[in-house]
């Protein structure tokens, strides 16, 4: 072998070549003639956008110096889709520029087909919040015309290192207080900086090689701002459909004028709030207003007292709908109401009628899983107020069973329960629907790390079970991530598509909850083994964790013991 060369493993095509040093990954895939990755399940082919190295994300303009392990990716993993979804981000960030020079696009939160998005007045209003300009139909049609000229020119993505001064002056000067606040207060002496056509921003991960690769998107109007439309998960030439979720819009809405009110626009304003001694009292305002939305719920169904007897709590895995079942449970008893609780898991069918999925395992998230006619027969029955017999599932068994747990409600008895299946209308068909009231609850952050770069939700749920998963069930870091993918998948199915069915939304999201997680979970994956097929998840969310700075341990005591965080934490007393 030539000294100027070195072995690498492909594990695309797990095979061995001899790579010239300093060669980009770009250049190695060309070499092999690795142009696209083929979808296992699907066939269908994707470009390939970036690479995992020793399981590290890396850009195709990565050189290679030494021996490494590396797999091309597409869209169609997480990571390449990220990549994606940032370089589409800095192209919209540049026709914004070049449209509304004196303006600022922020990336609010993300929706289910893609990000939402609002041009803000760079000038602040008198309450200290830049007011939303409310951007016209046509106006989105030439902004959109604008980003395909970018994407026809095809220009790359070239990342620098700027000192610390440098970039900060740099962004306060282009209308990115957020980001400006976000580099300062992290104090790093050189900071990563990515430039198109002249243009600088920052993004918390890889971008593509080029504008060239972005021909599949499209923005949309909704409420005060846009859609910006993200290819399908399955066909890297498709848009997905959009799903106008309007309650869920309202309550990131509602989230983001609060933390406005405060003047917490991003993670660099709560570092620099917390780095100010601050945190305890961000700690109470935030368990004060999340009080006040328990309370606002639990007046919602005591003002259909008489009608209301089902109480149904669905979301997401680490929503902290257990919590938000008992708060919501004490806040009714306040009211004169009493709750009583009935376990949804109770109602699953024996394991040998239990539906199977496509591999043929047992498929419990399954609405048909649960014994639907059953389940309604006792729900009228307790409805119109007779006495039942409350069933046991044995889950090592498989099957139920009758334990004399007898159950009847009076006048001012009401119902809570709590499952995955909770907000579709399929559960409960045959019971009268005006006697049930639903509440989704979710961690619906819409803080963001930056003007840009919006934090997912998901990725706040990931450590928040994390954390809790560690602590209670002793599963550790690399396992929870490992088997996020299924969770996830399982969401999407039974869970995200009845959202808007619900009666009331409870945003779990807390203002402080990031620096209090960074504190539980940064420990738990530096633990994570280069080696793991977790390292690269991994990887990523340190690098997120990073930007944020943690509450010590004498603020996470101020955090009460009624708390949700308590739930993932430890300390509740709920």
């Amino acid at each position: 072998m030539n000294s100027a060369q070195m072995d690498v493993i492909c594990k695309n095509d797990e095979k061995v070549y001899q790579v010239e040093i300093g060669k980009t990954l770009g250049e190695f895939a060309e070499q092999i003639g690795l142009h696209s990755i083929k979808d296992k399940k699907t066939g269908v082919e994707f470009l390939v956008v970036a690479a995992l190295v020793d399981n590290t994300l890396k850009e195709l303009s990565f050189p290679i110096i030494s021996s490494h392990h590396i797999e091309f990716i597409g869209i169609n993993h997480p990571d390449g889709r990220r990549c994606y979804i940032r370089s589409l981000c800095f192209v919209l960030q540049n026709a914004v520029r070049e449209l509304y020079p004196d303006k600022i696009l922020i990336v609010d939160h993300s929706l289910p087909s893609g990000l939402y998005c609002e041009i803000k007045e760079s000038s602040k209003a008198e309450d200290g919040i830049n007011p939303t300009y409310f951007i016209k139909s046509e106006e989105i049609d030439q902004l959109k015309e604008k980003m395909k000229e970018i994407v026809l020119k095809n220009l790359p993505f070239i990342k620098s290192k700027m000192a610390l001064e440098k970039v900060t002056s740099m962004f306060r000067n282009q209308n990115q207080p957020d980001k400006a606040e976000l580099i300062s207060s992290v104090g790093r002496i050189y900071n990563s900086v990515y430039w198109l056509d002249g243009q600088a921003d920052t993004f918390h991960g890889p971008l593509l090689p080029s504008s060239g690769y972005l021909h599949t998107f499209d923005l949309v109007a909704f409420n005060k701002g846009f859609y910006i439309q993200l290819p399908c998960l399955d066909d890297p030439h498709k848009i997905m459909p959009i799903k106008r979720q309007s309650k869920i819009a309202a309550s990131l809405e509602e989230y983001s004028h609060w933390t406005n009110i405060l003047q917490i626009n991003g993670i660099g304003t709560l570092n620099k709030a917390i780095q100010n001694g601050h945190a305890i009292e961000i700690i109470n305002l935030s368990e004060i207003l999340l009080e006040r939305k328990y309370a606002a719920i639990a007046d919602q169904i005591f003002a259909q007292k008489g009608s209301i007897k089902i109480v149904f709590i669905a979301g997401p895995s680490s929503s902290g709908k257990t919590s938000s079942s008992l708060r919501l449970a004490l806040e009714l008893k306040t009211l004169g109401l009493n709750p009583k609780v009935i376990e949804l898991d109770n109602y699953f069918v024996d394991r040998e009628y239990t539906p199977r999925d496509e591999n043929g395992d047992y498929d419990f998230e399954s609405l048909h899983a649960m014994d639907l006619p059953f389940l309604n027969q006792q729900l009228n029955e307790l409805i119109s107020g007779k006495e039942v017999e409350i069933p046991k599932f044995d889950f090592k068994t498989g099957s139920r069973k009758f334990i004399g747990h007898k159950m009847q409600l009076g006048e001012n008895d009401i119902l809570i329960m709590e499952g995955i299946h909770a907000l579709n209308p399929e559960m409960v068909s045959k019971v009268d629907q005006t006697k049930v009231f639903r509440v989704f609850a979710s961690a619906l952050t819409s803080l963001n790390v930056d003007e840009n770069n919006n934090i997912s939700t998901s990725d706040n749920r990931l450590l928040r079970r994390m954390v809790r998963d560690n602590r209670v069930r002793g599963i550790s870091p690399e396992d929870t991530i490992m088997r996020w993918h299924s969770v996830r998948r399982g969401e999407i199915r039974n869970i995200f598509p009845f959202q808007e069915n619900s009666d009331a939304i409870l945003n779990s999201a807390l203002l402080y909850e990031l620096p209090m997680l960074k504190y539980y979970a940064e420990p738990l994956l530096l633990r994570i083994n280069p080696s793991s097929p977790a390292y690269t998840e991994a990887v990523r969310l340190l690098k997120f964790l990073d930007y944020i700075v943690a509450l010590q341990p004498d603020e996470i005591a101020a955090i009460p013991p009624t708390s949700i965080m308590r739930e993932f934490i430890g300390g509740q007393t709920l």
